[in-house]
């Protein structure tokens, strides 16, 4: 029985045997068909894989930035790292210190000691210029790799460092055009995959590009609608104030009406895009796109200007200014009260002239909230221009359906909503080119590109744009405003609002004082806005602070934009005119 039960065990494990065996077999069998698969059968993928697993992109540097005239304002220039690879050393650390030394301009005795170090790559000096590396390569040194690459760098310094923005290679940060245009400048139509040795060396073959391998590729160049001369001259007007009336910081935009091209972009605090680093975030940042603030005066323009265009008023429209006016529990009175309590019929120019606030508010008031509200809409605001810079704001401004009768009254002289610089511009210069606002932008494209990026929207008739233009330039020439030319009719107004506190409850001590105008007024080619936050001592006004400002720069621009004075003979070109 016993040997019975020995037999039957045995032949069971027999048959496990069996199988193992024949599950080990198959196994093997298998992986000889996938040997041969992959040896014989695919062997073009598997090669594609080596292949890549060596290969690199070529070096590739960004496109330059040139303004308008071809003054180049962004550019790479090519740097290299000196290394030495200790597993590599055919020298000994002093004839390696003797031979460098005097190339990289280190002591012989500290470039001994580095080149001693137990690191298996040492490094020696970084952003060294084509001329050290060229004489390093002279000497043959295997055991010196040499890492090339680029760093972005700003010849003309500080000009227009809030356009240009800056570029940091190491972490792929960018900001203003450097972050709008990145795909641009980074725009390489054929790229170049090269074989490379672990250690960086070109593999060469038969299909490697000679030329590729020595030369890098570049990114497309990008021109900004920038002018070089206008920017130097707006940057260094505004630097003149700021620090006459120790002011917090400042902006001057100038832009032509017609095409929206931005020609000077100046934002103080300036800083070096070549050491942004070291730049604080207060510098840096373009305030005038994220910052909102109350435009004061020079909202009455558009104020007369949404009246004007819903036919609540007209040229020859009069209203009674009693110098001050009770709104609810508010009172509000006109800025020189004290010196004219009851101006009594004023015409729009007077309302203008002397920036009447009560005159603001009646006309305000001539429009219901919604009217006013579709209005202020047309121009821009509570919504973004469209600028091609990064980090614009919407403003402020309240629907319609909440305000009260102090936020309709406020509105009127600029008070009851907050703006930001470019809103103010892009509004403006809707005026300026008969009614049609065009989306403001600082960089030049092409037909194509323009045709889907800059749109053109129609804000008011022709003619009442006129009417509004002919209103202001009259309230400059008429008065005694600082800003009145005698070669050029400029239609113009100024502001002056006080700061609000930043945590949005109250009001500070401090003052915006602001100017926006444009010229020739029968034929407008440029819109000047200048606005200083916070100027210190004497006294504090758009008039005072602002115009001075806007009259050097407009002086200067005339010149070197070569406008054609026009103030012999005030004429406006006619509707056909107008509108080809």
């Amino acid at each position: 029985m016993r040997k019975n039960s020995n037999t039957n065990r045995n032949r069971e494990f027999s048959k496990r045997l069996d199988w193992i065996q024949g599950f080990f077999l198959l196994a093997i069998l298998m992986f000889i068909v996938y040997l041969f698969c992959v040896q014989v059968l695919d062997i073009r993928h598997f090669r594609a894989k080596a292949q890549n697993q060596r290969r690199a992109s070529s070096f590739v540097m960004r496109g330059n930035i040139y303004d308008r005239n071809g003054i180049k304002l962004a550019t790479d220039t090519v740097y290299y790292d000196i290394f030495a690879r200790k597993e590599d050393f055919v020298h000994t650390p002093e004839e390696l210190a003797k031979m460098l030394a005097p190339i990289l301009k280190i002591s012989q005795v500290d470039l001994t000691e580095k080149l001693k170090q137990d690191v298996s790559l040492i490094s020696l000096k970084k952003n060294v210029d084509r001329h050290t590396r060229d004489e390093i390569a002279k000497l043959n040194l295997r055991e010196i790799p040499m890492d090339k690459k680029s760093i972005r760098t700003y010849p003309q310094g500080t000009l227009a460092a809030h356009v240009l923005g800056y570029y940091n290679f190491d972490a792929d940060v960018a900001s203003g055009v450097e972050l709008t245009a990145k795909d641009t400048l980074e725009n390489v139509s054929k790229a170049s995959n090269l074989e490379m040795t672990p250690k960086g060396k070109v593999i060469y073959n038969i299909s490697t590009d000679p030329i590729a391998a020595t030369k890098p590729a570049k990114g497309k160049d990008v021109t900004l609608t920038i002018d070089a001369a206008v920017q130097h001259v707006c940057e260094k007007e505004l630097m003149k104030t700021i620090e006459k009336f120790k002011a917090h910081r400042g902006a001057v935009i100038v832009m032509n009406p017609r095409n929206g091209e931005i020609l000077a972009y100046a934002v103080y605090p300036y800083f070096d895009p070549n050491n942004f680093k070291s730049a604080t975030s207060f510098q840096i940042k373009n305030w005038t796109l994220t910052d909102v603030f109350p435009p004061g005066s020079t909202f009455k323009a558009i104020t007369v200007a949404s009246a004007m265009e819903l036919g609540k008023i007209n040229r020859y429209t009069k209203i009674n200014d009693t110098g001050k006016i009770k709104i609810g529990w508010w009172t509000i009175k006109n800025y020189d009260y004290a010196k004219h309590p009851k101006p009594g019929m004023i015409d729009l120019v007077y309302l203008f002239e002397h920036s009447s606030n009560v005159g603001s508010v009646l006309v305000a008031q001539m429009m219901s909230r919604f009217e006013f509200y579709s209005m202020l809409k047309k121009f821009g605001f509570g919504e973004k221009t469209g600028i091609d810079l990064p980090g614009e704001s919407v403003g402020l401004l309240k629907y319609p359906g909440r305000w009260d009768a102090s936020d309709h009254a406020s509105m009127g002289y600029g008070y009851g909503s907050s703006v930001t610089a470019i809103q103010m511009v892009s509004a403006i210069s809707a005026i300026a080119n008969d009614g049609v606002r065009v989306t403001p932008h600082v960089i030049k494209y092409s037909p194509e590109e323009e045709a889907v990026k800059i749109k053109k929207e129609r804000v008011m008739t022709p003619e009442h744009a006129r009417i509004v233009t002919e209103l202001l330039t009259e309230s400059i020439n008429r008065g005694k405003s600082p800003i009145k030319s005698d070669s050029y009719n400029i239609a113009a107004k100024t502001g002056t609002s006080i700061k609000p506190k930043e945590n949005g409850t109250g009001y500070t001590n401090k003052l915006y004082t602001s100017i926006i105008g444009y010229m020739p007024s029968s034929d407008p080619q440029v819109l000047i806005y200048v606005i200083v936050d916070s100027a210190q001592g004497g006294e504090i006004w758009g008039n005072t602070v602002a115009a001075p400002i806007f009259k050097e720069i407009s002086i200067q621009i005339a010149h070197i934009l070569n406008l054609q004075p026009d103030k012999t003979n005030l004429t406006f070109p006619d509707k056909e005119k107008t509108e080809e």
